[in-house]
């Protein structure tokens, strides 16, 4: 009897870890749904939903958190999707973007961005190790506004656009020499062994249920 119980609380035990160590990544997932939900549903960004519907990857962080006191810094955590051949979109693999600055600044600030990846070299680029925001491919800012034309963008040859939603006291958002990482431990975590970016969204040799509801918010009719 006391054998069948420790047995029971030991799978218990390796159950509950398994949720916990799980659910901060599900948490990103679930975030980065709604941020795709709403963005691309909002009529002020038309031109995101556009281009969503020719871009092959997006990279989507719900809260990207900017703050500071004369020496500013940034940061926050999102995921990384690819469009397939067959129009579907990879499970999520997760990356952390973050930069630093120094100047003339007070307040904290707090926005929703999506990353549209539109060329070949771009999905290469955030592919690496390390991609720097305007140095490893060009990206240009998507304009936003309710009487913003579908499919105007002047700058359709840059290989990234970014579409984002503020709050707070600065009056806008920067990406120029930010640094976009692959989350390794957090990929590991969430899929229950080592992968590669590669292996998530191009090979798809993983999944995960908990981002289906992600990979229906983000296929635009």
């Amino acid at each position: 009897m006391v054998k069948w119980l420790s047995s029971i609380l030991a799978v218990m035990v390796l159950w509950t870890g398994s949720a916990m160590a799980q659910s901060e990544e599900q948490e990103v997932v679930d975030r980065a749904r709604i941020t795709a939900s709403s963005m691309l549903g909002h009529p002020d960004f038309r031109e995101a939903q556009a281009q969503m519907r020719r871009a092959k990857g997006v990279i989507i962080i719900p809260s990207l958190v900017k703050g500071g006191f004369i020496i500013g810094g940034e940061g926050g955590s999102g995921v990384l999707m690819v469009r397939g051949r067959d129009g579907s979109w990879s499970s999520p693999s997760f990356v952390t973007i973050a930069a630093g600055s120094i100047g003339l600044q007070i307040g904290v600030q707090t926005a929703e961005v999506l990353f549209l990846i539109m060329t070949d070299r771009g999905l290469q680029s955030v592919m690496k190790d390390e991609f720097k925001v305007g140095a490893d491919a060009s990206v240009a800012v998507g304009p936003i506004g309710a009487g913003v034309e579908a499919g105007t963008t002047a700058n359709l040859r840059a290989d990234i656009l970014s579409f984002s939603r503020t709050q707070g006291l600065f009056g806008g958002v920067s990406f120029e020499g930010s640094l976009i990482k692959p989350r390794p431990s957090w990929n590991e975590r969430y899929y229950g062994r080592p992968v590669s970016v590669r292996d998530i969204v191009i090979e798809r040799k993983v999944s995960a249920p908990g981002a289906d509801a992600l990979r229906r918010a983000v296929l635009v009719n």
